[in-house]
């Protein structure tokens, strides 16, 4: 009976590991895609200060000392935008060149995001067949496998019978 349930506990957690390199990989898509926005909003304004002989800083500086109430605002709103361009440019950067390994640890932080919170309310599971995919069923079986059998253990053991050694005859 422990191994059978044991095994159920592998399969599941076997299914939901799989499922990490697909989640991963619809974040990554989503988060190029944000990246990818941010970065024509961004070569827009840089270019439009160029053409007025401006750098970025300064024409942000312009817009932050207007007394006009919607250009400042603007001003925050841009600037907003290019600190959120650079922190997920970085994000990107990071897990493209992260391993499987670094990608699960950091899956907290995935989630811990706009990004990621659309990404799991719009996710849609995959088979695994890429060999990461494989290997984190692998390692969800086995994870499993051996979490649940040693909690069968654990609470069947009050009622275990006791064996006791006879003493022999001689």
């Amino acid at each position: 009976m422990r191994r059978f349930l044991a095994g159920i506990g592998g399969l599941g957690l076997a299914l939901t590991m799989s499922q990490f390199p697909e989640y991963a990989q619809q974040y990554t898509q989503r988060l190029g895609g944000a990246v990818d926005e941010l970065r024509i909003v961004t070569e827009e304004f840089d270019q439009a200060a160029i053409a007025g002989g401006l750098d970025r800083q300064t024409a942000l500086a312009r817009y932050n000392a207007s007394n006009d109430e919607f250009l400042s605002g603007r001003g925050s709103s841009m600037t907003a935008t290019f600190q959120r361009y650079d922190m997920l440019r970085a994000t990107l950067e990071r897990i493209e060149n992260a391993g499987p390994v670094e990608r699960l640890q950091a899956l907290p932080a995935y989630l811990d995001t706009d990004i990621g919170r659309r990404t799991l309310d719009n996710f849609r599971p995959a088979v695994p067949v890429t060999m990461e995919g494989i290997l984190y069923a692998g390692g969800g079986f086995i994870l499993g496998y051996l979490v649940l059998s040693g909690l069968v253990r654990f609470f069947t053991l009050p009622f275990r019978r006791r064996r006791y050694a006879y003493p022999r005859r001689s």
